[in-house]
């Protein structure tokens, strides 16, 4: 008598199809970035020497683009961003949180914009974003945005004329607190 075995080919095909799948892209992005990852690739992107453009990285999808003169308050003099590739601190923030999060979880809008997307946290972790300005019940008006790294220290765009860099958070006036999404 002869027992015939069960074939594995169909789980195998299974595994192989999922394995496809998730390669795709057609697997739900992450819901989470892990604070090690925000803060990697904030730092490649400081590395990278990514320059200040005012209003850059707030086209429909995150990442370096050409700035606005609009509402711009910069020392450099005539407004240089309509011809400068690069990210304000806003950009940077976003496209930093997309690239970790494999999607644009900040979306458009400026500082005001993403501070009201997080919550406020007292124990900052390493990859919370680090505001700059006044957020009460009544009010938000923020002028600034970092990813903390800890230690006191901060990956950001901080001004025109300079490239995405690492301050000290006390470089910056109006603390306004730490948020995590």
């Amino acid at each position: 008598m002869s027992v015939r075995r069960r074939s594995a080919w169909p789980r195998f095909a299974l595994a192989v199809a999922a394995l496809l799948a998730a390669a795709t892209g057609s697997v739900p992005p992450r819901p989470y970035a892990p604070p090690e990852t925000v803060v990697a690739i904030a730092l490649d992107v400081e590395k990278r020497g990514v320059v200040y453009s005012w209003g850059g990285g707030h086209a429909d999808e995150p990442g370096p683009s050409t700035g606005t003169c609009l509402g711009y308050t910069g020392r450099i003099r005539p407004c240089p961003a309509t011809r400068t590739v690069g990210l304000d601190c806003s950009g940077f923030t976003r496209w930093v949180y997309a690239l970790a999060h494999g999607r644009d979880v900040l979306g458009p809008g400026n500082t005001d914009d993403h501070v009201r997307r997080m919550r406020r946290v007292r124990s900052p972790l390493p990859g919370d974003l680090v505001f700059f300005g006044s957020v009460t019940e009544e009010r938000i008006r923020t002028h600034h945005v970092g990813i903390y790294l800890g230690g006191g220290k901060m990956v950001n765009a901080p001004e025109t004329g300079a490239v995405v860099r690492v301050d000290p958070i006390h470089r910056v006036k109006d603390f306004a607190g730490f948020y995590r999404l």
